[in-house]
């Protein structure tokens, strides 16, 4: 139970910083007086890090092994999301938030490898532990800081970044007094150290990098955008609904895939099927209006979050125990390179046509990237066995 807490936890430290953002997006407009671009450049820091850290990451993770790599990734992700409110002033913004995003980006690489040295039978359930604690603390962040956390702190977007950092450092302290301290978890990197650089020669990294990274700006667009969008459509009082409603709608899939992602991670059709579902969904949140927008949202948040858990175990099962570590720092980098692409592209194309919808179309390319590349998950399994 100790290493499932653990994996929980670290698994919502990963999107709790990050997702104080979107919710008070409007008062950064405010305050700050960022444009669409800037908003787009903001949110796609995180994707931009997640993507360049990612392998130095794996280099850490070979160096000193899994659960310190992890701390340092948890202490700078608390300290550069407090940071993020110390001064009001855009570079402090935008500096602090790549020290958030490089603590996340050397947290993620250490996930898989620990799921598959306390879990070598049990990948894909230990997958989906630790990623339904991600989709926690996507929705925690979305939907209570509007409500909770603001009203808490009068209004100040500055101390929410603060009350958002606070689980980070817990989580980092009972990682430290209560991760096992032996068994595999401490001694698998070790063996393989000199393995830290991604086989960048590999197609199949390329495209598991392609299919998460299809599936993660799908996620960063829809945050950054659907906000603005409301207000320029008229219906700003949906904005908090949304959100939620786009991460909460995300639970039922990582309970459901606690039970079925092991038999699914290999099948193309599940792939296939949540790609054209965010299609559709996407359709339905522009055609529609009212309470609709809220019910696609959420069906966007569900059949991103099977994807998500689905692709995240690939890695740990495709690949050998000590490349682990380097094969998912290369899917990360090429993953969250897309979203920091797609989340800018959306901007671009909203500042440049004036028209709202131009923000979300990335989300419609995703879909038909992630349809496409569905048989890559059966053509590695065969190759794997």
């Amino acid at each position: 139970m100790i290493p499932l807490a653990v994996l929980w936890l670290s698994g919502a430290c990963l999107r709790v910083t990050v997702l104080a953002i979107p919710p008070v997006i409007p008062l950064l407009h405010a305050d700050l007086h960022l444009s669409e671009t800037a908003i787009g450049w903001l949110s796609s820091v995180p994707p931009m890090l997640f993507a360049v850290a990612a392998v130095p990451g794996s280099l850490l993770i070979a160096r000193f092994g899994l659960i310190p790599a992890l701390l340092v990734g948890l202490l700078l992700n608390a300290l550069g999301g407090a940071a993020r409110g110390a001064v009001a002033d855009p570079v402090v913004l935008y500096v602090s938030s790549i020290v958030m995003a490089a603590g996340v980006s050397i947290m993620q690489p250490s996930l898989p490898p620990l799921v598959r040295a306390w879990f070598p039978d049990r990948i894909g359930f230990a997958t989906a532990i630790y990623t339904n604690g991600l989709l926690v603390g996507e929705i925690l962040a979305a939907s209570l800081s509007i409500p909770v956390v603001l009203p808490l702190v009068h209004g100040s977007w500055r101390l929410s970044f603060l009350i958002w950092s606070i689980p980070v450092i817990v989580t980092a302290a009972i990682v430290t007094t209560c991760a096992p301290r032996t068994g595999g978890a401490r001694r698998a990197v070790p063996s393989g150290a000199r393995l830290w650089w991604p086989d960048w020669r590999q197609p199949l990294i390329w495209k598991l990098g392609l299919i998460l990274g299809s599936v993660n700006a799908t996620y960063f667009v829809a945050n950054a955008f659907l906000p603005d969008y409301l207000i320029a459509t008229g219906r700003s009082d949906l904005i908090s609904a949304v959100l939620t409603a786009v991460n909460l709608g995300q639970l039922p899939a990582a309970f459901l895939m606690l039970g079925i992602a092991g038999r699914l991670v290999t099948q193309p059709w599940a792939y296939a099927l949540t790609g054209i579902l965010s299609l559709i969904c996407l359709v339905g949140m522009l055609a529609m209006s009212g309470a609709w927008i809220v019910f696609w949202g959420a069906i966007l948040g569900f059949t991103g979050a099977a994807t998500l858990i689905l692709a995240l175990a690939l890695p740990s099962v495709l690949s050998e125990p000590e490349d682990v570590p380097r094969t998912s720092a290369g899917m990360f980098t090429i993953s969250y390179g897309c979203a920091m692409a797609f989340a800018v592209l959306g901007g671009w194309l909203w500042d440049v046509t004036h028209a709202p919808v131009a923000g979300l179309a990335p989300i419609a390319v995703c879909g038909l990237i992630i349809v496409a590349l569905a048989s890559t998950v059966r053509q590695a399994a065969a190759k794997a066995a």
